[in-house]
C-alpha cells in the first residue's frame, strides 16, 4: 500500500543555483517496516554518481558532463566548474564521484568519465581535482588513470570509485563491449584496478612485474561493473556487474583472479543465442559468482548499511536496479546472500546510485533526462 504526502523539497536549476518546488513525498510497505520516501533534489540530467562531503553536502554527477553540490539541507545547489571534458555519447559521459578519504585536509575530489580518444572511440578515465575553499570549482584538475586501449563507441565504461583502509582506489572498467578483451591482461578493459590515491601503482599489485600484464590491474574478466563499495565488516571490496541477456553478478574479487567473462556466463546473448565464447555458467581457471540473478534487473549502484538509525537494515545490502526499477535489499548472513526483498518496483523509475547516508538514511539517483536525489528510510 502507498500513502502520499506532500514533498518538502525539490530543485529547479536557474542560472547555476536551484529554486524551490513541490514533489510528492510517499510510503509503502516493506518486510521490515514503512518506507518514508521523499524528494530532496529533481531536475538532475541523468544523474550517475555521488559523494558525500564531511559537512553532509553531497556531490552529484550529471551524465552530460556537470558536476554539482548540494547544499546539506537540500535547499539550494550549484555547478560546479572546472571539470573535464566528457565523452557524452551512448552509455559515456560524466561518470562516479568519490572524494579523498582525507578530504578535510587534501580536498581531493575524483572523477571516473567517459574520455574521447583520437580515432572517435573512448575509454574509461580518472582525474582528480581540489575543490576550492568557496566549493565553487575544482582547481588543478589532472588525469591521474586512463583505460587503454580506448575501444569504446559509446558501451560498457564500468565505472565505480572505492577507496579502502590504506589509501588504495579501486576503479572498475568495462569491457567496451569488446568481449575477449576481459581476458587479455594486457588490456585495461573488463578489469578492476587498484592504484594510489595520486595514480601511481601499488608494489604489491598482482601483475608488477609480470611480463605482458598491465601492473595496475587487481582482477580481471568482469564484463560491465557499475555497482561497488567496501564491505565494512570485512573491509573486502564488493562489486555487481551487468550481464549479457541474464546472469547479472556480484562478485568479490581477489588479487590476481579471473572472473570469467565471456568464458563463462549465466547470461545469453541480446539475439537470444549462446554467448559464442562461453563454455558454460562455468569455465576452468575462473571463479563462480558469488550470487547471481539468472533474470538480470540490470544493476546499478551499491551501498552496505552499517549506520544505527534503522535495526530493521542491520547487515543489509542495497542495490539499484535499472531494468526492474526497484531497489534491492539483500540480507546477509557473514558473506552470504540469504534473502532478497524487491523495494518501490516501478514508483521511481530507474536506479542508477545508491549510498548511505552520514544521517543514516539511504540515498538514492533516478536515472532519467530529470533525474531526482531521493532520500529512503523507515517510518519511526
Amino acid at each position: 500500500m502507498v500513502f502520499r504526502t506532500l514533498a518538502v523539497v525539490g530543485l529547479t536549476v536557474a542560472s547555476g543555483w536551484a529554486t524551490v518546488q513541490a514533489q510528492d513525498n510517499f510510503q509503502q510497505a516493506s518486510e521490515r517496516g514503512t518506507l518514508q520516501v521523499e524528494y530532496l533534489v529533481n531536475d538532475l540530467q541523468h544523474p550517475w554518481g555521488m559523494s558525500f562531503l564531511p559537512d553532509g553536502q553531497v556531490l552529484i554527477t550529471e551524465r552530460p558532463g556537470q558536476l554539482r553540490l548540494v547544499a546539506s539541507d537540500f535547499s539550494s545547489s550549484a555547478v560546479v566548474s572546472g571539470t573535464p571534458s566528457v565523452f557524452s555519447r551512448g552509455q559515456g559521459g560524466l561518470l562516479d564521484v568519490a572524494v579523498s578519504p582525507s578530504f578535510a585536509e587534501d580536498r581531493w575530489v575524483y572523477l571516473a568519465y567517459a574520455e574521447a580518444g583520437d580515432d572517435k572511440l573512448a575509454g574509461t578515465a580518472v582525474g582528480r581535482g581540489k575543490l576550492s575553499a568557496d566549493n565553487s570549482r575544482l582547481q588543478d584538475f589532472q588525469v591521474i588513470f586512463r583505460q587503454a586501449p580506448k575501444l569504446s563507441t559509446g558501451n560498457h565504461f564500468g565505472s565505480r570509485l572505492v577507496f579502502d583502509g590504506q589509501g588504495h582506489l579501486y576503479v572498475t572498467l568495462g569491457e567496451n563491449y569488446q568481449r575477449m578483451a576481459a581476458q587479455d591482461l594486457g588490456k585495461l578493459q573488463g578489469k578492476v584496478v587498484r592504484l594510489n590515491a595520486d595514480g601511481s601503482v601499488p608494489k604489491d599489485n598482482p601483475f608488477v612485474g609480470k611480463p605482458g600484464a598491465r601492473e595496475e590491474v587487481w582482477s580481471y574478466g568482469h564484463r560491465n561493473a557499475q555497482g561497488a563499495a567496501l564491505n565494512p565488516w570485512t573491509d573486502a571490496l564488493w562489486l555487481h556487474e551487468h550481464g549479457p541477456r541474464g546472469g547479472d553478478e556480484i562478485n568479490i574479487p581477489q588479487a590476481g583472479k579471473n572472473y570469467g567473462w565471456p568464458l563463462a556466463t549465466h547470461g545469453v546473448d541480446y539475439t537470444l543465442l549462446p554467448i559464442s565464447e562461453a563454455k558454460g555458467k562455468t569455465a576452468p581457471g575462473t571463479e563462480p559468482p558469488h550470487f547471481v540473478w539468472e533474470k538480470s534487473p540490470a544493476v546499478s549502484g551499491m551501498a552496505f548499511y552499517n549506520a544505527e538509525r534503522f535495526s530493521g537494515w542491520q547487515h543489509n545490502l542495497f542495490i539499484g536496479a535499472l531494468a526492474d526499477q526497484s531497489l534491492i535489499r539483500l540480507e546477509l548472513k557473514g558473506n552470504e546472500v540469504v534473502h532478497e526483498e524487491r523495494l518501490l518496483s516501478d514508483k521511481l523509475g530507474r536506479i542508477r546510485d545508491v549510498r548511505q547516508g552520514p544521517d543514516g538514511y539511504l540515498y538514492l539517483l533516478t536515472d532519467q533526462a530529470a533525474g531526482s536525489l531521493v532520500r529512503v528510510g523507515l517510518v519511526e
